[in-house]
């Protein structure tokens, strides 16, 4: 009830504050978006809509405006349903283009990223990414893609030296065959070589969110059963939430206790445990952000700061999926000032020199447009919380291992 009090009392003072001392604008920056409002992705789509409103909000309201110059520009996010289909995405993004935004923001996933940034690209216009980071992106040679967040291949990195350190010896690697999920299980693959643990075997699964299904195996309970069979140290499963949600609940039903399970999407979603229970306790889930870890900077604070504020608008806390969507909107803003200008060389060129701490974590981009600077977080659900446990530095908590 304090708590409830309180972002209320602070919800009405930040909007108090911003109509008292947000300066006139002298024009609109006008801002793309292709998100799934439908389909697979819909509710990632969702969280990432709310991380791009947040900054837009904070931005127009709160800071005032976009500073060029001596003048502030406010900014409009125009948005168009991708419906979770790669072709969909790309027609929208080039919709967005030809109706004049000056920027755009990219879809939720690699699927929809790696055809949405072909089309910035071939226009030549910048597009920040949040939530798009399999390697193959940023393989291509693009000049104008750049990603917050951290890429693919180095999704399970901290996990598996946690699980190593913690006595794990071998590990199943399985996927479904998306270009994410693919770079996910390339960099599993390689982690647990670096980390002197055995890959039993790597198999991938067809995408349908009802069944995860492999050659001759046709049934998640099945796969799950032969799985079983092998008797693994560590499950690490690449996907996205849906995913997530069948492999755990069946798991449950089957009987499959690894002594670790590692699920690329959906532990770090305090949704996930709400969906499955106490299916989901001792899962481990990579996280690019959580509220609890040390980042700080001078817009949005900490890392706690932001996940208030976050909370103050929309009444709920922030996934890692919208922290990264207003990172990503975060730093085009930062090169826009720093470029004084919203001509796209002057502000590609301000993100390739941007070098800054952030509620997000350290954003510095190499010459792929990737951010090499932060580090990926591991969470685990211990009693019903999702808490870090890996790497130390950012840990709240120990890693317990085995669950079962």
């Amino acid at each position: 009830m304090r708590r409830s009090i309180f972002l209320a009392v602070l919800a009405l003072l930040l909007l108090t504050t911003a109509c008292s001392k947000a300066p006139a604008s002298a024009g609109t920056i006008r801002i793309g978006a292709a998100l799934s409002e439908t389909g697979r992705f819909a509710a990632e789509g969702h969280d990432s809509r709310l991380g791009y409103d947040t900054w837009a909000h904070w931005v127009n309201n709160d800071y005032g405006g976009i500073r060029i110059g001596d003048q502030r520009h406010q900014v409009e996010i125009v948005y168009y349903d991708d419906q979770s289909d790669p072709t969909t995405a790309a027609n929208q993004v080039q919709r967005l283009i030809d109706e004049g935004v000056d920027f755009l923001l990219a879809p939720y996933s690699s699927t929809l990223t790696f055809d949405a940034s072909a089309v910035a690209e071939e226009n030549t216009t910048l597009m920040l990414i949040g939530n798009g980071t399999s390697d193959v992106i940023y393989e291509r040679g693009f000049e104008h893609i750049f990603l917050v967040a951290t890429v693919g291949s180095d999704y399970t990195k901290s996990s598996i030296e946690a699980l190593a350190a913690a006595g794990a010896r071998n590990a199943i690697v399985s996927h479904d065959d998306s270009p994410f999920s693919v770079a996910v299980g390339n960099g599993a693959v390689n982690h647990l070589e670096a980390n002197a643990m055995v890959l039993i075997t790597r198999e991938s699964y067809y995408q349908d969110p009802e069944n995860l299904s492999y050659d001759g195996i046709e049934t998640t309970a099945d796969v799950l059963s032969w799985f079983a069979d092998l008797n693994p140290d560590a499950l690490v499963g690449g996907g996205y939430y849906n995913d997530a949600v069948l492999l755990a609940q069946t798991a449950d039903e089957v009987g499959f206790n690894p002594a670790a399970m590692l699920l690329t999407v959906g532990p770090s979603n305090p949704q996930f445990v709400d969906d499955i229970g106490s299916a989901a306790e001792g899962l481990l889930g990579p996280t690019q952000w959580d509220a609890s870890m040390t980042y700080t900077g001078n817009y949005f604070g900490t890392a706690d700061d932001y996940a208030t504020y976050f909370e103050t608008l929309w009444g709920e806390a922030p996934v890692y999926q919208a922290a990264s969507s207003t990172a990503a909107a975060l730093a085009l803003h930062l090169a826009i000032e720093a470029a004084g200008s919203t001509d796209t060389n002057a502000v590609r060129n301000a993100l390739l020199d941007l070098d800054v701490n952030t509620f997000y974590g350290p954003i510095n981009f190499d010459t792929r447009g990737v951010n090499t600077a932060k580090p990926m977080g591991t969470v685990q659900i211990q009693d019903g919380e999702i808490v870090v446990v890996a790497p130390p530095s950012a840990a709240v908590a120990d890693l317990r291992y085995p669950i079962n």
